[in-house]
């Protein structure tokens, strides 16, 4: 893994925090010719609230008009769109149904029309219920009325931010791993403390997610707001539900929360949830039998058919949610500071836009960046996604590992020789889907643990003592 060079080593911006939104920050420093590095408390990115979420590519159809995080939604949108085939990104064009299930939620669905069209999001329009049920055949005959969203798109969310900063490295940029952010100051350039050593960086920008208050607070500002993890527990049904879950069905969205969603993923299953529940932890995300036994029970009454259908997984997230449902961004020119907090659900879409928007207050600093690199190193990540080619289904793949994810030796390899390799058995899962099957690792995980042997931050196994 790559390491800092050390206390002596001036970087023109440091990024705290490696989930979606700072992967993509500090790809679009690195584009703009930055010095960059990243600090993150985790083994690996992706290690907070980004390692669980719908992995819906939002349109923005239903954010606050002319709200920052509309702008930023629809910013991050249109630059996936136009980025993920050259970095080989999956991008399952699903579209979005939004289902009232009461004739309260059915009189609201007119405000979300208008909504959208103020957002400028073309194509969304009220098509009843039998319509709905024509394209959805599988949806319960309770539904009282729905509206279409033609541009929702389905996506990987961790390719993409893996994507983001492995370009980053090809220009570059450093990553430090388990180095938590203990303080820093600001005397010139700012100083930051980590376990990892000092860091030294022009400027910072914090995007700590879950603990964007704290970071804050350890860099010697009077936070603006106050984290308060709201957690999501979802159920994934096993692939041969994709059957019947051809579109995003959404809910009627509420000023707590998006709701419950059903919606298939690009690895070929289906999923439900998240829940939205208020906690004081910002580190543990628990799974509850009978929460996971309402969604279930949920996601058979919008679609009888999920009834009887076997669950693959189930897992729970936490997503930094504030006092107001706004982003909470903020810009200290004087200390050359910038805050990227409160970031909830829409963050893997709004994370690019997320990006542009911290450059341009980057500019507000009044310190030029480096001239931009005039060649871009290409990178195209492997694709995990069931509706294209995979690995085994290639020559020369080898030995496969993970049967009920249809994981490859070679692809294992792949990831741990990568140029940002996975730092714990959480990392290598998201880049390979290994061990996120049926047995959930249970008949692959000795083999992972003795290929990985001496290669993660964080062994998946401790080998036992020769006698």
């Amino acid at each position: 893994m790559l390491g800092c060079s050390g206390a002596d080593e001036l970087f023109d911006v440091a990024v705290i925090g490696g989930g979606v939104v700072g992967c993509a920050v500090m790809r679009r420093f690195a584009l703009a010719g930055a010095k960059t590095v990243l600090i993150e408390a985790a083994p690996d990115i992706l290690a907070g609230a980004s390692k669980a979420n719908s992995a819906i590519l939002h349109t923005g159809f239903d954010a606050p008009p002319g709200s920052l995080e509309c702008q930023l939604v629809q910013a991050g949108y249109r630059e996936y769109l136009e980025i993920h085939a050259a970095h080989n990104l999956p991008l399952l064009e699903t579209g979005a149904l939004v289902c009232a299930w009461s004739e309260a939620e059915a009189a609201r669905l007119e405000s979300i029309v208008a909504q959208s069209r103020l957002n400028g999001v073309p194509g969304v329009r009220p098509i009843g219920a039998m319509s709905a049920r024509a394209l959805v055949p599988s949806l319960s005959a309770g539904l009282v009325d729905a509206i279409e969203v033609p541009g929702e798109y389905i996506i990987d969310p961790w390719s993409a931010p893996l994507a983001y900063l492995t370009q980053a490295v090809a220009l570059g940029a450093k990553l430090l791993f388990n180095a938590e952010l203990l303080a820093g100051h600001f005397q010139g350039a700012w100083h930051l403390q980590t376990k990892a050593g000092e860091v030294r960086a022009a400027a910072v920008v914090n995007a700590a997610g879950l603990y964007g208050d704290v970071v804050d607070a350890r860099l010697g500002f009077t936070p603006a707001f106050t984290i308060k993890p709201r957690k999501g527990q979802f159920v994934v049904f096993d692939k041969a539900a994709a059957r019947h879950v051809p579109r995003i069905i959404l809910p009627v969205p509420n000023e707590t929360t998006k709701g419950i969603v059903l919606c298939p993923t690009v690895f070929g299953n289906v999923l439900v949830g998240p829940t939205a529940e208020e906690q004081e932890d910002r580190t543990r995300a628990t799974v509850e039998t009978q929460t996971l036994t309402a969604l279930m029970r949920r996601a058979a009454e919008m679609m009888p058919a999920l009834e009887e259908m076997p669950v693959t997984a189930v897992y729970a997230g936490l997503r930094p949610a504030t006092e107001t449902k706004d982003y909470r961004v903020a810009c200290r020119p004087e200390q050359r500071a910038i805050t990227l907090g409160g970031i909830r659900s829409t963050g893997l879409t709004a994370a690019l836009g997320l990006a542009g928007h911290a450059l341009s207050l980057h500019a507000q600093f009044g310190a030029a960046l480096p001239a931009a690199l005039p060649l871009v190193p290409p990178v195209c990540l492997p694709n995990l996604a069931e509706s294209r080619p995979r690995d085994w289904q290639q020559q020369g793949c080898g030995e496969i590992i993970c049967h009920c994810e249809m994981v490859t030796r070679r692809e294992i390899e792949a990831a741990l020789t990568s140029a940002v390799p996975p730092g714990d058995f959480g990392g290598l899962k998201r880049r390979t889907r290994a061990g996120l099957g049926r047995c959930q690792g249970f008949y692959c995980n000795a083999k992972l643990a003795a290929l990985t042997q001496g290669r993660l931050h964080t062994p998946l196994a401790v080998p036992a003592e020769s006698g």
